[in-house]
């Protein structure tokens, strides 16, 4: 299945994305579409015949828990909305606690790195043969970032994916930006987990920005690719022919003309990188495909997999005593990255928020989110930190108040409130806002 050379789609950039010339596809945030219906901006693509693949980043098929029915349902449907080829997800976990470690559930907002043990792959693996069963068509497994690592690991990257490939068949989503990322933060070599991994099960290939801060390379998805980062898609390029090949940009979006000379050099890239054109033939099967049954995994496993996860997650973010074996410079980092992505999440969710709140919005966030971890959606976490804030007896401004009070009271009922309610109550803060 060729794709060519596509651009993550994003309402902010939609627009753009529609001008830009040479572009085969696009891969949309499978969370980020409505159920039913599609964005103008995604059918007129499909109109002209531009694949929209849903990438997906809420299923946590790494965590120890089995994939939710729910959200598995949701990307099925998003797939036959979109008639896509394929769909994606991560090799991550978001979340921990709930009945396996009868703790309270917590959500990351972000994906965290799986151990590369054993234990871990055989979850993984029986967690990705349920959702490979639950979809309409076949799944790809991204490679994620990561600021930390655990301790007493098994296997490399590398041989990680290898094995879960030759287990369940899976296809890999290689994000290059990635790699680099973990080559700068944890000291591990692109191409050795290139020559490790089965490249002959490459979907397709990411390709993104980020910026080294004080040693720590961040994937922001908002700055520009960076040479080291085509370097390495310049070493995939040379062991293999990917199908496509992806820009990501989330964040801090250019003009379209920057857009389209970041695709004018990942095309460059590839075609330098190019090896000798072997004779003509069928790309290799996927190492793996039709793999035997397995047998299900011990509850034992799953167990241990969840309260090492859950012991990880509480000492992130909700300030517990860091595991045994992390680094704890490492995981103090990791901790404040993920609240300033809960600060800067919520604030795009809930724009209302740092409006009515000012300056003073992203200082009494992370305050709020030092001793809240986050336990359900983003929409959630603004509601209850408005609550929070309110209860707090904030914000000091009266009028700033009133209209956070209102804002609360509109989204915080058992179901949204009906289009009278909502124009009286729009009146009402326009009112208290002169």
């Amino acid at each position: 299945m060729e794709l060519g050379i596509g651009i993550g789609w994003r309402p902010e950039i939609a627009d753009e994305v529609e001008a830009l010339a040479g572009v085969d596809w696009v891969e949309a945030v499978a969370e980020n579409l409505c159920d039913g219906h599609l964005p103008d901006s995604l059918l007129r693509l499909r109109e002209r015949g531009v694949r929209v693949v849903p990438h997906g980043v809420a299923l946590g098929l790494g965590g120890a828990d089995r994939p939710d029915p729910v959200r598995l349902a949701s990307l099925a449907a998003r797939a036959e909305l979109l008639g896509t080829p394929l769909v994606t997800e991560h090799i991550a976990f978001v979340r921990a606690g709930g009945p396996l470690t009868a703790s309270p559930r917590l959500e990351a907002g972000h994906l965290l790195p799986v151990p590369r043990t054993w234990d871990a792959l055989e979850v993984l693996c029986e967690n990705v043969r349920i959702a490979q069963d639950s979809l309409p068509v076949p799944l790809a497994l991204e490679n994620i970032a990561a600021l930390i690592t655990w301790p007493d690991e098994e296997l490399t990257e590398g041989q990680f994916l290898a094995e879960l490939v030759e287990r369940t068949g899976v296809r890999l989503l290689i994000d290059v930006a990635n790699l680099h990322t973990n080559h700068v933060n944890l000291g591990q070599d692109p191409a050795k987990a290139l020559d490790e991994l089965p490249v002959e099960a490459i979907a397709y290939v990411h390709v993104a920005g980020g910026v080294e801060r004080n040693g720590v390379w961040h994937d922001t998805h908002a700055h520009p690719v960076t040479a080291p980062v085509l370097e390495v898609l310049a070493e995939l390029r040379s062991r293999v022919d990917p199908p496509g090949v992806l820009l990501e940009r989330d964040d801090a979006f250019p003009p379209a003309a920057e857009l389209a000379g970041e695709l004018d050099a990942i095309r460059a890239t590839l075609r330098r990188a190019a090896p000798p054109a072997p004779a003509e033939g069928p790309r290799p099967a996927v190492r793996g495909e039709g793999p035997p049954p397995a047998a299900p995994v011990s509850a034992g496993t799953r167990d241990r997999t969840a309260v090492a996860q859950t012991a990880l997650l509480s000492a992130l973010v909700a300030g517990t005593p860091a595991p045994e074996g992390f680094d704890h410079r490492r995981l103090r980092v990791q901790g404040r990255a993920l609240a300033a992505k809960r600060a800067d999440v919520v604030a795009k969710v809930a724009p209302e928020l740092p409006e009515i709140l000012g300056d003073g919005y992203r200082a009494a966030f992370l305050a709020y989110a030092g001793g809240r971890p986050m336990s359900g959606g983003y929409r959630r976490d603004a509601l209850d930190f408005a609550e929070h804030v309110l209860i707090a007896g904030g914000p000091a401004d009266p009028v700033a108040r009133r209209r956070l009070t209102y804002w609360w009271q509109d989204r915080s009922g058992a179901r949204p409130p009906r289009r009278t309610t909502r124009l009286v109550r729009a009146a009402r803060a326009a009112l208290v806002g002169k």
